[in-house]
């Protein structure tokens, strides 16, 4: 069983580094295939869109067959886009390719949660789904310097089939390593919409909607364009500020779910952190800055406290009923991906209309007034919530 988890872990650093590397890759992308901002946000809002549509059929699949044979075929699909990735032509095979991979690294992280869920007692889930995005995370990493220089020594075309072949190793490694819970009886057992059926559950299932959009988003795509645009970073500053607010995702992650256990609670560690979150990003939208160092600082912020993902699934889990908990887990993980791949869509359109301006900063200031927004909502929403303990 550890050599299975430890491959699931170690698949969902590619994961991590697929929704994040665009941000890097920004400038050759647009210097060798005519890329503009705006197709560079649809792709990325494609890859949460794919992701998030394939949550509830991978749920049913866990239930059923297992997350095993589950995960090893979407880790195929995958690996055909980034071969796709590194061949595109142009804009369009971009958007395929993403779709692809985020399709194909669905089930990777809910695969993990579904096995802890299963075989572990419940006060443990949030640490260790705390664990395994801390570890992934470290795919954020990858996709940030690492990737930069890799892209400038060998070309980025070379550097994504690198991934693709490594991509593949993965899905043969979960196929061969991982082992399936013992299956329950799920006949009569209820659906998705037994979970959606529990009050408790929506005002969780709020923050879920606005907990990883704004760290995600303005890692995956927006930080790039941001210090490039407003402040001239080059392709390596850029890397290193991404790099920064990976290790600031990666802190958080890993801290977040024993914070929580040593406060004995979920909902006020999650609130808080968010809260700060909410502070970084508005400062972003609200304040002048006189220099960089600012906005690289509050980007790290956003990574370290926007890092509440797998405790709030934690906290949704305590209303999962066992013989469902596939497509439970799966439904939560919906609800936060799908929000990242609508804003990635709407704030594409926000940067483009705005993109004229004389001013640099003004298109990027809608970005974050808009992740400030809707983050201020979904935590108005989240203070009603309850909390079950373990």
């Amino acid at each position: 069983m550890r050599a299975g988890i430890a491959t699931l872990i170690l698949s969902y650093v590619l994961s991590q580094f697929y929704r994040a590397f665009l941000a890097v890759l920004t400038p050759w992308l647009e210097a060798d295939l005519g890329a503009s901002k705006q197709d560079l946000a649809s792709a990325s809002g494609w890859w949460f869109l794919a992701f998030a549509l394939t949550q509830l059929p991978v749920g049913a699949a866990f239930d059923r067959i297992g997350p095993r044979r589950t995960t090893a075929a979407c880790l195929a699909a995958t690996t055909l886009g980034a071969a796709v990735f590194a061949t595109a032509a142009g804009p369009g095979q971009i958007k395929l390719a993403m779709a692809l991979i985020g399709l194909g690294c669905a089930p990777i992280l809910m695969a993990s949660y579904f096995i802890y869920a299963r075989q572990f007692p419940a006060a443990l889930f949030g640490t260790l789904a705390g664990m395994t995005v801390g570890i992934g995370s470290l795919g954020d990493i990858l996709g940030s310097l690492p990737l930069a220089m890799a892209a400038e020594a060998f070309g980025w075309r070379n550097a994504i089939w690198a991934v693709a072949a490594v991509t593949a190793a993965a899905a043969a490694g979960v196929f061969l390593l991982v082992r399936d819970p013992e299956r329950l009886e799920t006949k009569g057992a209820g659906s998705v919409w037994t979970v959606l059926a529990t009050p408790q559950i929506w005002p969780v299932l709020a923050m879920m909607l606005v907990c990883y959009a704004a760290p995600s988003a303005l890692r995956g795509l927006w930080l790039g364009p941001y210090f490039h645009d407003v402040w001239g970073f080059d392709r390596a500053e850029i890397g290193w500020v991404g790099m920064a607010m990976g290790l600031g995702l990666v802190t958080g992650s890993l801290l977040i779910g024993p914070v929580g256990r040593l406060l004995g609670t979920i909902k006020w560690v999650v609130f808080g952190s968010n809260l700060i979150m909410l502070a970084a990003v508005a400062a972003l939208w609200l304040l002048p800055f006189g220099g960089a160092m600012a906005p690289a600082v509050l980007f790290v912020l956003i990574g370290v406290f926007g890092s509440t993902f797998p405790m709030v699934t934690a906290h949704a889990r305590g209303f999962i009923p066992a013989a469902v908990m596939g497509r439970g887990v799966t439904m939560v993980n919906l609800c936060g991906m799908i929000t990242v791949g609508l804003a990635q869509q709407v704030t594409g359109r926000l940067h483009a209309g705005l993109e004229g301006a004389a001013d640099p900063a003004t298109p990027f200031l809608a970005v974050f007034g808009y992740f400030a927004l809707t983050t201020a909502a979904g935590l108005a929403v989240y203070l009603f919530s309850r909390e079950r303990r373990p």
